[in-house]
């Protein structure tokens, strides 16, 4: 799978500084299985951004008209723990975010956003409430993958790690797949020269 190659992102960035979002709360599973894929991003976070009667929450930091279309989220420690639901990323692409910013996620959530080209950044606790701090008033902040570092509103640089390979598969807008098939002339090429010395472990025509 091919997505839009990840380099320099910048935009508004939503304090939502909350521990333990787990993946039920960013979709639930009824949403899922009743509506298409494409309509999960309006019910992301749901029970953070409607009330119960169905209502939008007008007081949630979620639906401030300085955070619509923001691309990246700050985030309390553990977000995305709970069941292994990689819709969950696609709910949060549907709200337009491409970079999550906490302390730390769940481990299969942090492996499902780079499959799906959204970029997971751990950085200690302070460093993000730091940055929730000036992010607060819809001040713009820069996330720059090629340089690994988060660029606060007054300037302040914020260093992060990333594994090299996934790095970059989103420099290049490339899932798992799509690395692997970069060499697939040579996997064939290998294939072919494994087939004719040892025949018996392939699959013998019928």
């Amino acid at each position: 799978m091919s997505f839009q190659p990840f380099t320099v992102l910048r935009g508004a960035a939503v304090p939502l500084m909350r521990s333990n979002v787990d993946t039920d709360v960013i979709i639930r599973i009824e949403r899922m299985t009743a509506l298409p894929k494409e309509a999960w991003g309006q019910w992301a976070l749901e029970p953070l951004r409607y009330r119960e009667d169905g209502s939008k929450d007008t007081e949630s930091i979620l639906n401030q008209p300085r955070f619509r279309d923001a691309p990246i989220l700050l985030a309390g420690p553990n977000f995305g723990c709970g069941s292994s639901r990689e819709p969950a990323v696609t709910a949060l692409q549907g709200l337009g975010l491409r970079c999550i910013v906490a302390p730390s996620f769940g481990d299969i959530f942090f492996a499902n956003c780079f499959q799906n080209g959204v970029l997971p950044i751990r950085l200690p606790l302070p460093q993000v409430e730091a940055l929730a701090a000036q992010a607060g008033s819809g001040a713009a902040l820069t996330v720059d993958l090629e340089s690994r570092v988060v660029v606060a509103p007054d300037g302040t640089r914020f260093p992060f790690e990333v594994d090299a390979l996934r790095r970059e598969a989103l420099l290049q807008g490339l899932d798992d797949i799509g690395l692997t098939l970069r060499d697939e002339e040579l996997i064939t090429a290998w294939q072919q020269a494994d087939r004719a010395r040892r025949p018996w472990a392939w699959p013998q025509p019928s």
